[in-house]
Protein backbone atom coordinates (compact mmCIF):
# COMPACT_ATOMS: atom_id res chain seq x y z
CA UNK A 1 0.00 0.00 0.00
CA UNK A 2 2.79 2.38 0.72
CA UNK A 3 4.06 1.88 -2.76
CA UNK A 4 0.63 2.78 -4.15
CA UNK A 5 0.49 5.85 -1.88
CA UNK A 6 3.96 6.87 -3.05
CA UNK A 7 2.87 6.68 -6.70
CA UNK A 8 -0.28 8.58 -5.91
CA UNK A 9 1.67 11.28 -4.08
CA UNK A 10 4.17 11.41 -6.96
CA UNK A 11 1.32 11.85 -9.46
CA UNK A 12 -0.21 14.62 -7.37
CA UNK A 13 3.15 16.38 -7.12
CA UNK A 14 3.61 16.00 -10.89
CA UNK A 15 0.14 17.47 -11.54
CA UNK A 16 0.85 20.34 -9.16
CA UNK A 17 4.15 21.07 -10.92
CA UNK A 18 2.49 20.87 -14.35
CA UNK A 19 -0.33 23.16 -13.07
CA UNK A 20 2.22 25.69 -11.78
CA UNK A 21 4.08 25.58 -15.11
CA UNK A 22 0.82 26.09 -17.02
CA UNK A 23 -0.12 28.96 -14.71
CA UNK A 24 3.27 30.63 -15.17
CA UNK A 25 3.09 30.10 -18.95
CA UNK A 26 -0.42 31.60 -19.03
CA UNK A 27 0.78 34.56 -16.98
CA UNK A 28 3.78 35.13 -19.27
CA UNK A 29 1.63 34.87 -22.40
CA UNK A 30 -1.00 37.14 -20.89
CA UNK A 31 1.51 39.85 -20.01
CA UNK A 32 3.26 39.55 -23.35
CA UNK A 33 -0.05 40.01 -25.16
CA UNK A 34 -1.01 42.96 -22.94
CA UNK A 35 2.33 44.62 -23.68
CA UNK A 36 1.92 44.05 -27.43
CA UNK A 37 -1.67 45.38 -27.43
CA UNK A 38 -0.62 48.41 -25.42
CA UNK A 39 2.32 49.07 -27.74
CA UNK A 40 0.06 48.79 -30.78
CA UNK A 41 -2.42 51.19 -29.17
CA UNK A 42 0.37 53.76 -28.97
CA UNK A 43 1.18 53.22 -32.66
CA UNK A 44 -2.51 53.60 -33.52
CA UNK A 45 -2.84 56.80 -31.51
CA UNK A 46 0.30 58.27 -33.06
CA UNK A 47 -1.11 57.50 -36.50
CA UNK A 48 -4.18 59.53 -35.49
CA UNK A 49 -1.96 62.45 -34.52
CA UNK A 50 -0.21 62.22 -37.88
CA UNK A 51 -3.58 62.02 -39.66
CA UNK A 52 -4.69 65.24 -37.98
CA UNK A 53 -1.41 66.94 -38.89
CA UNK A 54 -1.90 65.83 -42.50
CA UNK A 55 -5.50 67.06 -42.43
CA UNK A 56 -4.27 70.45 -41.25
CA UNK A 57 -1.55 70.54 -43.91
CA UNK A 58 -4.04 69.64 -46.67
CA UNK A 59 -7.04 71.65 -45.53
CA UNK A 60 -5.86 74.96 -44.15
CA UNK A 61 -3.91 76.25 -47.20
CA UNK A 62 -6.87 75.38 -49.44
CA UNK A 63 -9.29 77.17 -47.14
CA UNK A 64 -7.02 80.22 -46.94
CA UNK A 65 -6.83 80.37 -50.74
CA UNK A 66 -10.62 80.04 -51.03
CA UNK A 67 -11.17 82.85 -48.56
CA UNK A 68 -8.49 84.92 -50.25
CA UNK A 69 -10.24 84.41 -53.60
CA UNK A 70 -13.62 85.50 -52.28
CA UNK A 71 -12.11 88.45 -50.44
CA UNK A 72 -10.21 89.54 -53.55
CA UNK A 73 -13.33 89.25 -55.72
CA UNK A 74 -15.41 91.23 -53.25
CA UNK A 75 -12.63 93.78 -52.83
CA UNK A 76 -12.64 94.37 -56.60
CA UNK A 77 -16.41 94.85 -56.60
CA UNK A 78 -16.21 97.31 -53.75
CA UNK A 79 -13.37 99.20 -55.46
CA UNK A 80 -15.47 99.52 -58.64
CA UNK A 81 -18.45 100.83 -56.67
CA UNK A 82 -16.21 103.24 -54.76
CA UNK A 83 -14.74 104.50 -58.05
CA UNK A 84 -18.20 105.03 -59.46
CA UNK A 85 -19.20 106.87 -56.32
CA UNK A 86 -16.19 109.12 -56.90
CA UNK A 87 -17.81 110.29 -60.15
CA UNK A 88 -20.20 112.35 -58.03
CA UNK A 89 -17.35 114.62 -56.99
CA UNK A 90 -16.35 115.08 -60.63
CA UNK A 91 -19.87 115.99 -61.74
CA UNK A 92 -20.26 119.69 -62.50
CA UNK A 93 -23.77 119.87 -63.92
CA UNK A 94 -27.10 118.34 -62.97
CA UNK A 95 -26.83 116.13 -66.07
CA UNK A 96 -23.41 114.89 -64.91
CA UNK A 97 -24.93 114.08 -61.50
CA UNK A 98 -27.82 112.22 -63.12
CA UNK A 99 -25.43 110.28 -65.36
CA UNK A 100 -23.14 109.43 -62.40
CA UNK A 101 -26.15 108.44 -60.29
CA UNK A 102 -27.59 106.24 -63.06
CA UNK A 103 -24.24 104.42 -63.50
CA UNK A 104 -23.81 104.08 -59.74
CA UNK A 105 -27.38 102.77 -59.29
CA UNK A 106 -26.92 100.33 -62.18
CA UNK A 107 -23.62 99.06 -60.69
CA UNK A 108 -25.20 98.65 -57.26
CA UNK A 109 -28.16 96.75 -58.77
CA UNK A 110 -25.82 94.46 -60.71
CA UNK A 111 -23.89 93.68 -57.54
CA UNK A 112 -27.06 93.13 -55.50
CA UNK A 113 -28.59 90.89 -58.16
CA UNK A 114 -25.43 88.94 -58.94
CA UNK A 115 -24.17 88.84 -55.36
CA UNK A 116 -27.14 89.20 -53.04
CA UNK A 117 -24.95 88.29 -50.12
CA UNK A 118 -21.27 89.08 -50.12
CA UNK A 119 -19.58 86.12 -48.49
CA UNK A 120 -16.13 87.20 -47.32
CA UNK A 121 -17.22 87.69 -43.73
CA UNK A 122 -18.89 84.27 -43.67
CA UNK A 123 -15.85 82.70 -45.29
CA UNK A 124 -13.54 84.25 -42.72
CA UNK A 125 -15.80 83.00 -39.93
CA UNK A 126 -15.88 79.54 -41.50
CA UNK A 127 -12.08 79.58 -41.78
CA UNK A 128 -11.77 80.57 -38.13
CA UNK A 129 -14.14 77.77 -37.12
CA UNK A 130 -12.23 75.26 -39.25
CA UNK A 131 -8.91 76.39 -37.80
CA UNK A 132 -10.26 76.02 -34.26
CA UNK A 133 -11.79 72.64 -35.08
CA UNK A 134 -8.57 71.38 -36.66
CA UNK A 135 -6.47 72.49 -33.71
CA UNK A 136 -8.96 70.84 -31.34
CA UNK A 137 -8.76 67.58 -33.31
CA UNK A 138 -4.97 67.67 -33.06
CA UNK A 139 -5.15 68.39 -29.33
CA UNK A 140 -7.53 65.45 -28.79
CA UNK A 141 -5.32 63.12 -30.86
CA UNK A 142 -2.26 64.18 -28.85
CA UNK A 143 -4.14 63.67 -25.57
CA UNK A 144 -5.28 60.19 -26.66
CA UNK A 145 -1.70 59.36 -27.67
CA UNK A 146 -0.35 60.50 -24.30
CA UNK A 147 -3.00 58.47 -22.46
CA UNK A 148 -2.01 55.36 -24.43
CA UNK A 149 1.68 55.97 -23.69
CA UNK A 150 1.00 56.57 -19.99
CA UNK A 151 -1.02 53.35 -19.73
CA UNK A 152 1.70 51.40 -21.52
CA UNK A 153 4.46 52.94 -19.39
CA UNK A 154 2.58 52.00 -16.21
CA UNK A 155 2.36 48.42 -17.45
CA UNK A 156 6.07 48.34 -18.31
CA UNK A 157 7.21 49.94 -15.05
CA UNK A 158 4.97 48.27 -12.44
CA UNK A 159 5.35 44.82 -10.93
CA UNK A 160 5.05 42.18 -12.34
CA UNK A 161 4.81 43.84 -15.76
CA UNK A 162 8.34 45.18 -15.42
CA UNK A 163 9.67 41.63 -15.21
CA UNK A 164 7.89 40.56 -18.39
CA UNK A 165 8.67 43.82 -20.18
CA UNK A 166 12.36 43.26 -19.44
CA UNK A 167 12.13 39.64 -20.61
CA UNK A 168 10.54 40.63 -23.93
CA UNK A 169 12.47 43.85 -24.53
CA UNK A 170 9.63 46.33 -24.03
CA UNK A 171 10.81 49.75 -22.88
CA UNK A 172 8.99 52.88 -21.81
CA UNK A 173 7.90 55.25 -24.56
CA UNK A 174 8.09 59.04 -24.63
CA UNK A 175 4.99 61.15 -24.20
CA UNK A 176 4.19 63.79 -26.78
CA UNK A 177 5.59 67.08 -25.69
CA UNK A 178 5.50 70.38 -27.48
CA UNK A 179 8.62 71.47 -29.29
CA UNK A 180 10.31 74.67 -28.20
CA UNK A 181 8.48 77.60 -29.76
CA UNK A 182 5.20 75.70 -30.07
CA UNK A 183 3.59 78.18 -27.74
CA UNK A 184 3.75 80.70 -30.61
CA UNK A 185 0.50 80.83 -32.52
CA UNK A 186 0.86 79.91 -36.21
CA UNK A 187 0.42 82.78 -38.65
CA UNK A 188 -2.37 82.72 -41.22
CA UNK A 189 -1.76 85.15 -44.07
CA UNK A 190 -4.15 86.56 -46.64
Amino acid sequence: MTEARGRSTGKIALFVIIGIIILIAALVISYHNRLVRSDEKINEQWAQVQTQYQRRADLIPNLVETVRGFASHEENLLKEITAMRGQYSQAATPEDYEKADAEFTRAINVVVEAYPELTSNENFLALQAELAGTENRIAVARKDFNEAVASYNRLVRTFPGNIFAGMFGFETRDLFSATPGAETVPTVQF
